[in-house]
């Protein structure tokens, strides 16, 4: 059974791309394409409406504000985002909090985590503790 659902493949597949440095942005090229190119793996799962976001390219994940990570959280909240596409997961965040708050979003509204070699689910988990007066 496949994690891709038609709810999944009915929203918009969203590709991250970023460089930290502007000296990688102008002289690894190779990794620009390859992350450019991640458009196809997502048209190649099903999804037909992809949106790459590319504010990034040239900032730092560590302390740096990121609007382009801000725009894909704020559309995963929406409701918007079907998946999120990077070259490798671990190149979402740079630091344990939006790490934490990415899977989280991920996970409330059921978008699906993308990389050149797997997909993932994440669950999300809510624990209500009440306490008795």
């Amino acid at each position: 059974m496949s994690k891709i659902t038609a709810d999944h493949l009915s929203l918009s597949a969203f590709v991250y791309v970023r460089q930290s440095t502007a000296y990688q942005v102008a002289n690894n090229l190779e990794s620009q394409r390859r992350q450019y190119s991640l458009v196809e793996r997502a048209r190649q799962l099903g999804w037909e409406t992809v949106e790459i976001v590319d504010d990034d390219l040239g900032r730092s994940g560590g302390g740096t504000a990121r609007p382009g990570f801000e725009k894909l959280l704020a559309a995963i909240c929406e409701g918007r985002v079907g998946a999120v596409v990077s070259l490798e997961a671990s190149r979402l965040a740079r630091n344990g909090r939006d790490w934490h708050t990415l899977l989280e979003f991920c996970g409330l509204v059921g978008t699906l985590i993308v990389d050149e070699e797997a997909l993932f689910t994440i669950r999300a988990r809510l624990t209500i503790v009440s306490f008795l007066a």
